[in-house]
């Protein structure tokens, strides 16, 4: 606009001065009314640009964010009358967004196979509201969630970077782990040190199935304590330190009472992240479970691992378990397991284990798994 103004100013001054020029001059007089008739005939054609298009105003989407997770597996198993099988163990659905500027909802569905029936049946396995703007650096958790006990019990079982979960979870929190209704209060403490620390209390009601807790008909529920210990040891290092408590009503009409400790050590070197990274991870379990007014047993369990990037896509690991039972010290299990992983890209990942198992009382079990793991959709982050 300012460029078709300057242009007219300047042909107009041109014709002024053309004007004043001539006017002294008659036998030019046609000549001048020609140039200026001329100059008016331009500058009435020049035509002032088109005005920049507006885009119409849309309302925010209101759309959650959608995914499936495919989880196929093959396996061998030795002893057994079955050595070979395939099956799809689980498909994953997950939708999740914010309700609005103080709230956020996570639900997660499980397609998986009942034992029973042998037919797909869909269940919840995680959904709950999260608050987003509480005071005093605190968030409430209100639902059917994981519960924050250990370093991978509220992380699905797709995420982790083998396909068995550890000994010592199957037999102190069950196949799916501590997995229940209720409320969770987390606290971001306030540290004046360098290091992150979160603090976790949950009461639920207890679950339906687990090797240590049982949902109580009175007035007796399942509380959980968590804390995290965070610390960025250099660039390329951090350090977690988390202390799990939980105590709750048993099978026995007692309490059982389970107290953990995890430690992970994570390398990723930040000029060649994409190739290399170390992850050290152990924890324990200890567990006091009464069964009569006059016995408790106490007993423990644990694992250690290593997973190492030797590629781009290509992770290997390697784990040791150790156990006892709840009820039960006196048994002794023992496994190694290693894991071949190739994740193609963060929707893909294929991984070929090998586990050996050994007991004072079973026999000698080897087994070998291949599971394909696949996204389609937005799927959030799992927890670090």
């Amino acid at each position: 606009m300012h460029r078709v103004q300057w242009r007219g100013l300047r042909l107009c001054f041109i014709a002024l001065l053309s004007t004043s020029a001539n006017a002294q001059q008659d036998s030019t007089g046609v000549a001048d009314s020609l140039l200026i008739q001329t100059l008016q005939q331009q500058l009435s054609q020049v035509a002032p640009p088109p005005a920049a298009p507006v885009a119409p105003r849309s309302a925010p989407s209101t759309n959650p964010n959608m995914s499936v997770i495919g989880d196929f597996r093959m396996s061998y198993q030795s002893p057994a009358h079955r050595h070979i099988d395939a099956e799809f163990h689980e498909a994953e659905i997950a939708v999740q967004s914010v309700v609005d500027p103080y709230a956020r909802a996570d639900f997660f569905f499980s397609v998986a196979r009942d034992p029973l029936t042998g037919k797909f049946g869909l269940d919840l396995e995680e959904g709950y509201l999260t608050s987003l703007d509480l005071p005093a650096a605190l968030q409430l958790k209100a639902g059917k969630f994981r519960s924050m006990f250990g370093k991978i019990n509220n992380i699905h079982p797709h995420a982790l970077p083998f396909i068995d979960v550890p000994n010592v979870y199957v037999h102190y929190l069950g196949d799916d782990g501590l997995n229940d209704e209720g409320l969770s209060l987390s606290w971001l403490i306030p540290n004046p040190l360098d290091f992150y620390q979160e603090l976790t209390i949950e009461a639920t009601r207890g679950p339906d199935d687990n090797p240590n807790f049982v949902r109580s008909e009175v007035d007796r529920y399942l509380y959980l304590g968590h804390l995290k210990n965070f610390w960025d040891l250099t660039d390329n290092a951090t350090l977690e330190l988390g202390l799990s408590a939980a105590s709750g009503q048993n099978d026995s009409a007692f309490a059982s009472v389970l107290g953990g400790i995890d430690l992970t050590y994570k390398w990723k070197p930040l000029q060649f992240n994409t190739y290399q990274s170390l992850v050290l991870q152990a924890e324990a379990i200890w567990s006091s479970k009464r069964l009569t007014e006059t016995e408790t047993v106490k007993s423990w369990g644990m694992y250690a691992l290593a997973t190492y990037q030797i590629g781009k896509r290509w992770f290997l690991t390697g784990r040791f378990d150790y156990s006892n039972l709840p009820d039960n010290a006196s048994f002794v299990e023992r496994a190694y397991s290693g894991v071949l992983g190739w994740y193609a890209t963060e929707f893909q990942k294929i991984e070929l284990e090998y586990k050996g198992t050994t007991s004072n009382v079973l026999p000698t079990a080897n087994q070998v798994f291949l599971r394909s793991v696949f996204v389609i959709g937005a799927h959030g982050a799992h927890a670090y």
